[in-house]
């Protein structure tokens, strides 16, 4: 969200900025928006540190600029998904800040509160973001629990009244006319009431999150979630579940829970390995039931741009090109990281004064407190910081990429990547994530087909999906060498990530790096008379 566009002049992204580019993303073809958390916050984590659910942070505007956005977006077709934290409040909330203000104040069960234990924390509980989960409170003399930063406090979900005051905002926004939420760390809305220590793993000393996520009730949780919100026409609800074990996210998605989860086991590997990629597919197409879809991404907010993490030496916008198409043509639900579409690359920084990210500070930190050096802990910090795909979008070749007429609130890359380099070239990374996406609407086998065949040979990975009489073939090469495939004569090539055209024959070559899509048509069964 704060780093989309910029239309009022202050450097941070908004609701006037993200309106004046619907027509951008409609014309990309783009059929639905997730934005991240826009409420009131400190932004001690990027907004995912709500002070006020049902205000407007003003560093976005006001309720009428998000009104209008909604309206305009729908105007277009588009929906709007909103991103909604429902495991944690930042402690400047009016509900922690009562909480906290006595034992025996009536919210003061509305979070988790724990004695101490020989002087101590309450147990081993490590927060997602280093260091202990508990925060010591020294008005009231207990311990309070965050699993993720020390400003981000759990709420306690055991608690009834709780459960009502968040199913109230949902029904806030419900009412405002969303059409759904991505609902952050979902998984960890109950805990092990007993607070036994989590176990640590003998050969990489990490600690093993045992006891503080997917506990005993939370499926119960998720399908009251998904009754209140599905009880509104036409909702969509995507879930960030804290895992990358598919038979833990398959049992939060599908008739009666969640729409989709987002697969991280596919989405954030680290290289460019084409046998671990098909593995992925393979096993998500035995895994999941009818009724469950998978989602296919490899970018967010919350990692390395896969343009840079999947860089092969002279055949960065090539491999860009191929997991693009995987992603728009493989099966499942697609989710484009805004800039992806020109290939924006990482941002490194330079000096931790200009991070933003409380996890690359934390990150910074515990590298200075174990004896690194400031390069070194410079280094642990990009490396577990998510700034690198936080940088503003670049619109045009101007100081600030045309993002706003002043500084922005993040640092720039260096680079002139930007949309008004790409917009009239038909050979450019945006004309090609236009193309792919017009095919995926034109073609049903592209967004609603099974696999008829799904395979892997020699790092060239094939699939063939079809709905009904649509059937389509993708060949994706992972080579840096040329690859030949063999198709029928009823075969017609649609794409080409690295031709304009190509010519339909028999025996096709297919470039390193390259991915093509083939359309094989139906052959009308002849009719012999006597």
């Amino acid at each position: 969200m704060p780093s989309f566009c910029d239309g009022n002049g202050d450097g941070i992204g908004d609701f006037i900025g993200i309106t004046s580019k619907l027509d951008y993303l409609s014309d990309l073809g783009i059929g639905g928006i997730w934005l991240t958390p826009f409420y009131q916050s400190p932004k001690v984590d990027n907004g995912y540190d709500i002070s006020d659910y049902y205000a407007v942070d003003p560093d976005y505007g006001t309720m009428a600029d998000f009104e209008h956005f909604l309206k305009e977006a729908h105007r277009r077709n588009m929906k709007v998904i909103v991103d909604i934290v429902l495991n944690h409040t930042s402690s400047e909330h009016k509900w922690f800040q009562e909480s906290r203000s006595s034992k025996d104040h009536p919210k003061r069960d509305w979070y988790i509160w724990k004695n101490p234990v020989d002087g101590k924390e309450p147990n081993n509980w490590e927060s997602f973001m280093g260091s202990s989960a508990w925060k010591f409170d020294e008005k009231t003399g207990q311990y309070y629990y965050h699993g993720f930063a020390e400003k981000q406090v759990d709420l306690n979900w055991a608690n009834p009244e709780v459960k009502q005051a968040m199913f109230d905002v949902m029904k806030f926004w419900l009412d405002k006319g969303v059409d759904g939420f991505r609902l952050d760390v979902i998984n960890h809305l109950t805990l092990n009431t007993s607070f036994p220590n989590n176990p640590i793993d003998q050969e990489t000393k990490q600690q093993i999150h045992l006891y503080d996520k997917d506990q005993e009730g939370i499926l119960d949780v998720i399908k009251e979630i998904s009754a209140f919100v599905h009880a509104y026409p036409n909702k969509f609800l995507v879930g960030e579940v804290g895992s990358e074990d598919l038979t833990v996210l398959k049992e939060y998605c599908g008739k009666d829970k969640l729409d989709v989860v987002f697969q991280f086991n596919l989405g954030s590997i680290p290289t460019l390995d084409v046998k671990n990629i098909y593995k992925q597919l393979v096993d998500m197409d035995n895994e999941y039931r009818e009724d469950q879809i998978p989602t296919l991404f490899f970018g967010s907010h919350d990692m390395s741009r896969f343009i840079s993490r999947f860089a092969a030496e002279g055949y960065e916008e090539e491999v860009a090109k191929l997991m693009a198409t995987l992603m728009l043509t493989a099966k499942g639900v697609p989710f484009i990281y805004f800039g992806d579409e020109i290939g924006m690359r990482d941002l490194v920084i330079d000096d931790i004064s200009k991070m933003k990210d409380v996890q690359g500070v934390i990150a910074y930190q515990l590298a200075i407190d174990a004896g690194k050096n400031e390069s070194e802990a410079l280094a642990e910090a990009n490396r577990n910081g998510r700034d690198s795909s936080r940088s503003p979008m670049q619109w045009a070749s101007t100081k600030y990429f045309g993002f706003s007429k002043v500084e922005p609130w993040i640092s720039l890359p260096d680079n002139n990547v930007t949309v008004e380099n790409q917009l009239e070239n038909p050979e450019s990374m945006l004309s090609f994530y236009r193309k792919l996406i017009e095919l995926r609407k034109k073609i049903p086998a592209l967004s609603v087909g099974n696999y008829i065949q799904l395979q892997e040979k020699n790092n060239q990975l094939m699939y063939e999906r079809k709905y009904e009489d649509s059937t389509v073939m993708v060949y994706l090469n992972f080579n840096e060498e040329r690859t030949k495939v063999s198709l029928d004569e009823n075969c017609n090539v649609l794409l080409s990530s690295r031709r304009s055209s190509i010519l339909s024959e028999q025996s096709l070559d297919i470039l390193p790096y390259e991915a093509i899509i083939v359309e094989k048509k139906e052959v009308e069964p002849r009719v012999h008379s006597k």
